[in-house]
């Protein structure tokens, strides 16, 4: 099985990231627009990206304040849409703190930056949504971090 992985570099707090990625009503602010759905299980989160693709849902499986967010893939998509690569698939946000390397400290500036690490795990590697996925999720996670930078989360 394949993972994607994307490292996000920011100097929004870590407060900030996990409002931003755990609360079902900004999640649209940098991806797509979420309903909450309450399961007899918990909580699923419904998007729709169009017609030929179908509704996206993702059962929450973990919340941990300011620290990690993990999603899981419980719908069904048609082979002709890249959701179909999701099918059964994970999706985790890992927030920490850690020092800023010495090349990239300014003087007087901050000595530690939040770190988030992405991971899309359980793809089967010759997916041909794979590459296009990878692709689009670097482009979603750096909306991401402009909106919590920008204060807009």
């Amino acid at each position: 099985m394949a993972t994607i992985y994307h490292q996000v570099w920011t100097s929004a707090p870590a407060a900030t990231l996990y409002a931003a990625i755990a609360r079902p009503e900004a999640i649209g602010a940098w991806w797509a627009p979420q309903t909450a759905v309450e399961a007899p299980d918990g909580v699923v989160l419904e998007h729709s990206p169009g017609p030929a693709h179908g509704v996206v849902r993702l059962k929450v499986r973990q919340l941990v304040r300011d620290t990690r967010v993990e999603w899981e893939c419980i719908s069904t998509h048609p082979p002709t849409s890249p959701a179909f690569g999701w099918m059964s698939t994970r999706i985790s946000f890992e927030i920490s703190e850690r020092p800023l390397p010495t090349w990239a400290q300014t003087t007087g500036g901050p000595t530690t930056t939040q770190v988030l690490d992405f991971r899309h795990s359980g793809w089967d590697e010759r997916s041909e949504y794979l590459g296009f996925c990878s692709f689009a999720w670097g482009g979603v996670l750096e909306k991401l971090k402009q909106v919590c930078e920008s204060g807009q989360a």
